[in-house]
C-alpha cells in the first residue's frame, strides 16, 4: 500500500496584475497600464473590492482603498520619467480575508547606477582589514558527519578562525571520496539563523562544498536552538553597530567568508583553478563581496542580492534590503560613512571574473532597483537571467538555470 499525504498550496482565489507589455518593460514617459483582476477557480469574481497602490516601488504616489470592480476587472495607469521600477500593488478583500497581488514595470533599467558614494580607500581599506584577519591562524577542525556520507561523498562539520582567536566561521564541507583534485564551490547564507546541510548533490558531481554559517556557531544543531537566538540575542543582527566601522556586525562576516575561501584553498583536494561562491539575498551580496576581495575566487553567482545601494534612500529611490535608513531612521554622517563599505554597489565596482545574475521584478525585499544600480557598475563579465514575476523566491527553471551555469563553470555534471 503506498502512503499518501496532503499538503496546504495556494489559494483559492487569486489577485492577478499584469502589465500591458509582454516583457514588463517599458521606455522613460512610456504609459504602462496594468489590468487587475481578481480570480477565483480561474474566473472573475464579480463586485469585489481593492485597494491599490501605484507608484515607484517604496514609494507608491496613488493610494486608494475601497475601490470596487464591477465586471472583475480594473485598468490601472501610470508612468516614470526617470529610470526605476513602477509597481502596482493590490489587495483584494474578499469575506473576512485578503488576497494580494503585484506586478512591476520596468523603465530604463539600464541607465540606473548607484547613488551610493565609493570611498577613495574603499580597496585599501578591505585589503588591510584582511591582511590583519589573516594573522589569525585558521586552526581548522573537522569532524566527519557518517550519517551524511553517501557512497561517493564524505560530508565533514568544520570550523575554521577567522578575524581574531577563539572567533570561529561553521560549516558543512562536502569532498569527493575518489582521491584526486577537484573545483570548489563556496555557498553563502541569505539573512536568518538557521542549520545547514550541506550540498551534497554537487560535491557527488566532482566538487567539494562548503556550506557556510556566519554567526560563530555550529551548523548541526536542531531549529529551535537557531529559533532562540533569532529572537533573543541576534535580533536584527544586521544592524548591530552600523555605525562602527570594524564593529558593525558585516565586518567579521565578510571577513569569515574571504577565510572561508583560504580554508578552501589549503584543502589538498582543490585543484586550485576553479572556485566559485554562490548565494541568494544577503548571501548574493556576500557573493558579490567575496569575489570582489579574493582574486583566488574565479567566478560567481548572485540571486537577488541584498545591501544595494543604502544611499538611494536620500534621494528617495528604492534602496536594498534592510533598507537602514528606511526602516530605522535618517543616518547621521557616521553612520552613512561606515554603510558605504559594506554596500554591495560598491563592491560590484571592484569585480574582475565572471558572474551570473538573477531576480524578479515583483521583488519586494531587495528592489529591482536597487539590484539593477549595482548590476550596472559591474565591468567584469556578467550576465542577468530575470524571472520577471518573482518575488524574493525563485521559480524551479530559475534555479535548474542557477544551478547549469555553476557547474558549467567548474566543468562537473552533465
Amino acid at each position: 500500500m503506498l502512503a499518501a499525504t496532503a499538503q496546504i498550496r495556494g489559494n483559492e482565489i487569486r489577485v492577478m496584475v499584469s502589465p500591458d507589455h509582454t516583457d514588463w518593460n517599458y521606455r522613460l514617459n512610456d504609459k504602462c497600464t496594468f489590468t487587475v483582476r481578481v480570480l477565483k477557480a480561474q474566473n472573475l469574481l464579480q463586485n469585489v473590492t481593492v485597494d491599490y497602490e501605484l507608484g515607484p516601488e517604496m514609494y507608491p504616489t496613488e493610494v486608494k482603498k475601497g475601490v470596487l470592480l464591477k465586471n472583475g476587472e480594473l485598468k490601472l495607469q501610470g508612468t516614470m520619467k526617470t529610470p526605476g521600477f513602477l509597481r502596482c500593488k493590490v489587495t483584494a478583500h474578499v469575506g473576512d480575508r485578503k488576497y494580494e497581488g503585484l506586478a512591476t514595470a520596468a523603465y530604463a533599467p539600464e541607465q540606473l547606477q548607484p547613488i551610493t558614494e565609493f570611498p577613495a580607500d574603499f580597496r585599501e581599506f578591505w585589503v588591510k582589514e584582511l591582511e590583519g584577519a589573516r594573522r589569525t591562524s585558521l586552526q581548522p577542525l573537522m569532524t566527519l558527519l557518517p550519517e551524511r556520507c553517501t557512497a561517493t561523498v564524505n560530508v565533514y562539520h568544520v570550523s575554521f578562525q577567522t578575524d581574531r582567536w577563539g572567533s570561529r566561521f561553521y560549516g558543512v564541507l562536502c569532498v569527493p571520496k575518489k582521491e584526486g583534485k577537484y573545483p570548489a564551490l563556496l555557498r553563502v547564507p541569505g539573512a536568518g539563523i538557521r542549520p545547514y546541510a550541506g550540498d551534497v548533490y554537487t560535491a557527488e558531481q566532482g566538487a567539494i562544498t562548503l556550506e557556510v554559517g556566519i554567526h560563530g556557531i555550529p551548523v548541526t544543531m536542531e531549529q529551535s536552538f537557531y529559533d532562540n537566538l533569532m529572537n533573543g540575542a541576534l535580533n536584527g543582527y544586521w544592524t548591530f553597530c552600523r555605525n562602527d566601522l570594524r564593529n558593525f556586525y558585516y565586518h567579521r562576516v565578510i571577513i569569515g567568508a574571504l577565510r572561508a575561501v583560504d580554508f578552501i584553498c589549503e584543502l589538498p583536494q582543490y585543484n586550485g583553478q576553479a572556485l566559485g561562491v554562490t548565494g541568494s539575498s544577503q548571501g548574493g551580496a556576500l557573493s558579490v563581496m567575496t569575489a570582489a576581495l579574493d582574486p583566488r575566487v574565479t567566478f560567481f553567482a548572485a540571486v537577488h542580492p541584498a545591501l544595494c545601494d543604502h544611499e538611494a534612500f536620500m534621494k528617495k529611490r528604492a534602496c536594498g534590503w534592510p533598507h537602514y535608513f528606511y526602516y530605522y531612521g535618517a543616518p547621521d554622517a557616521k553612520e552613512l560613512e561606515v554603510v558605504r563599505y559594506y554596500d554591495t554597489a560598491n563592491f560590484a565596482r571592484c569585480l574582475t571574473v565572471p558572474g551570473w545574475f538573477s531576480w524578479g521584478y515583483n521583488d519586494d525585499v531587495c528592489p529591482p532597483t536597487s539590484m539593477y544600480a549595482a548590476y550596472n557598475a559591474v565591468t567584469s563579465p556578467k550576465e542577468l537571467h530575470p524571472y520577471l514575476e518573482t518575488g524574493h523566491y525563485w521559480y524551479q527553471e530559475q534555479w535548474d538555470e542557477w544551478l547549469a551555469w555553476l557547474w558549467k563553470q567548474m566543468g562537473i555534471g552533465k
